[in-house]
């Protein structure tokens, strides 16, 4: 096997004979002498008007070698009566992935999911979508699969240091994704194909003598003895997990519970498990004519017509300084030929979000862009729930009859002073996260009288840049609707000030970018969690609760499927060690 590294136009790159000559003009040999080949690497540079593909290749070239071998396979065994089982509290990539990993250790994995299988999730997503109300334990956010199984299925993640991406992406091809997510730069499995894969995972771990609960939530957790108690609740009743810290038999708990459990890390607090804020980054989501952003990347080149590029997406940062001081500014999940999905996971959170089909043929190109926040900024700045919102003003009664999620959910006074001073400041951060998202809602259903709704508070791109309210919206992706808002008058002042200038820097880079034609939405604020679940670098537990694993987006150490998929196979990988 030889790996040659070849640079060819788009038209080139499409035709495979034209491959196989360029590989065997590269080694000097006639082309017959390549017996069979495939693509390892594969990426666009698009940064010049001559727009090339990178390909690396793997070519073979001995008789032995002329039919492809098959890619690597992971090896499951039958884990029935394995002597350890691991409850795994999610089953999103972080607690899908340490659950294979478990079983590739000779341990037991028993996963509980609060959500409902992929199948039945999908019809719920349905009503979502067709503004007849979120089921709260079914929606974007929570079941099977996780945040990320609706919206995209990017696999990109920009860590190296996390572990083998490429096993990641093996462990997603043996369950069904298509080959291109070995080689291409930017991996997408697409929202359309990534369930199928969802359910050949769990069929996976069920064949491999693992448990998966569904319908099952985690309400309390403590130590008793040498063994860690875990108590679940489901339309069964209550359960208890013991799980013994010690001896041959030991055990752990891997806590997978997604960005969005907001009660979960309440629950936490609670039960003693010390929590910390962390900075994350909130903002709003953006959408523009998938031909403009074609235009502007590909140089209005006419191969995107021809179908020889793919539709065109972007990566956009900068740094902005202002009377909150300097911080960044970034594009986040940028789905082209997408729609923009509601995400948010109880009726009164106006939460946006994106995903693409694998095809990527919409006529819609959306992104997240939001601002970096500091815990500081979030416990000291209080001007989202401080300033009253447009439909407040014409609804005087709306805080008194929609409290938010924090307001409903809130440890009581004398539970808060049981509670660490990281914990305190990691709930408020959660509560300032939570406020903002009931503001989003308050200006969008609410205002538009559909407080069971999705709709979504709206604003023509220019129009927020320069301060002034839009008439209309152009026809957009968002299936449950848009009622126009003033964004800036109702978003903290320290991500309405940072996206503004963002905006206009952005424009710089791209002229053309910055247009009423683009509309944005509120709000992004799930690209991660304001909470870390602290743990030992080198063990992964938690320092003050043995046993007890934290690990993905939920636990603060992750920010994608790639990363929390990793995530979770360190935590495994760790008990298995352990």
């Amino acid at each position: 096997m030889t790996q040659v590294s070849l640079i060819l136009s788009p038209e080139q790159a499409a035709d495979r004979q034209t491959i196989q000559k360029a590989v065997a003009r590269q080694l000097q040999l006639p082309s017959e002498a390549v017996l069979a080949w495939r693509i390892t690497k594969r990426s666009v540079d698009a940064r010049q008007r001559d727009i090339k593909v990178l390909l690396t290749i793997q070519a073979f070239l001995s008789p032995d070698e002329s039919q492809l071998p098959p890619y690597p396979a992971p090896v499951y065994q039958n884990v029935s009566n394995a002597p350890r089982e691991v409850l795994i509290v999610g089953a999103g990539p972080a607690g899908l992935f340490a659950a294979l990993t478990l079983i590739e250790r000779g341990i037991r994995p028993i996963i509980i999911e609060r959500g409902k299988p992929v199948s039945e999730r999908k019809v719920d997503i349905a009503c979502l979508n067709k503004n007849e109300g979120i089921h709260p334990e079914s929606n974007y956010c929570f079941g099977e699969g996780g945040a990320g199984t609706f919206s995209d299925g990017k696999l990109f993640s920009r860590s190296k240091k996390r572990g083998n991406m490429q096993r990641v992406m093996e462990i997603f091809h043996y369950h069904g994704a298509d080959d291109a997510i070995l080689y291409e730069a930017h991996a997408h499995i697409g929202s359309d194909k990534l369930p199928g894969v969802i359910r050949h995972m769990r069929e996976t771990i069920l064949n491999s003598g693992g448990e998966i609960h569904f319908g099952e939530k985690l309400t309390a957790l403590h130590h008793e003895a040498d063994r860690i108690i875990a108590t679940t609740e489901s339309e069964q009743g209550q359960h208890t997990y013991s799980l013994p810290l010690s001896g041959p038999h030991r055990g752990a708990i891997i806590l997978a519970i997604g960005h969005s459990a907001h009660d979960t890390y309440r629950m936490l607090a609670s039960s003693g498990v010390r929590l910390e804020p962390k900075g994350f980054a909130l903002g709003v989501r953006i959408e523009h004519p998938q031909h403009l952003i074609d235009d502007l990347m590909y140089h209005h080149s006419p191969l995107r017509a021809k179908g020889l590029l793919p539709a065109a997406n972007y990566a956009l940062v900068t740094q902005v300084k202002n009377a909150y001081g300097q911080r960044g500014a970034y594009s986040f999940c940028m789905c082209p030929g997408g729609h923009i999905v509601p995400a948010g996971s109880t009726t009164h959170s106006g939460v946006v979000n994106g995903m693409s089909a694998s095809r990527r043929n919409s006529p819609f190109a959306n992104s997240g862009m939001v601002v970096e926040l500091h815990p500081e900024d979030m416990v000291a700045d209080n001007s989202a729930a401080k300033r009253p919102s447009e439909s407040e003003a014409n609804h005087p009664s709306t805080s008194a009859n929609y409290p938010s999620e924090s307001e409903a959910n809130h440890p009581s006074e004398s539970a808060a002073n049981h509670l660490s001073e990281s914990t305190i400041m990691a709930l408020q951060c959660l509560d300032w996260q939570e406020k903002v998202e009931n503001s989003s809602w308050k200006n969008g259903a609410l205002a538009a009288g559909q407080p069971d709704s999705a709709i979504a508070p709206a604003q023509r791109m220019r129009d927020f840049v320069e301060g002034r309210p839009s008439r209309d919206l152009p026809v957009c992706s968002y299936l449950p609707g848009c009622i126009p808002s003033r964004l800036d008058q109702w978003l903290p002042q320290v991500v309405s000030l940072a996206l503004r200038q963002a905006f206009r820097d952005f424009d710089k880079k791209y002229p053309g970018f910055l247009t009423n034609d683009a509309v944005i939405l509120g709000v992004e604020s799930r690209s991660s969690s304001p909470v870390r679940i602290p743990r030992d670098p080198t063990t992964m537990q938690h320092p003050d609760y043995p046993g007890l694993y934290p690990a993905g987006e939920g636990a603060g150490y992750a920010g994608g499927i790639t990363s929390s998929a990793l995530d979770g196979i360190n935590a495994a990988n760790r008990i298995a060690e352990s």
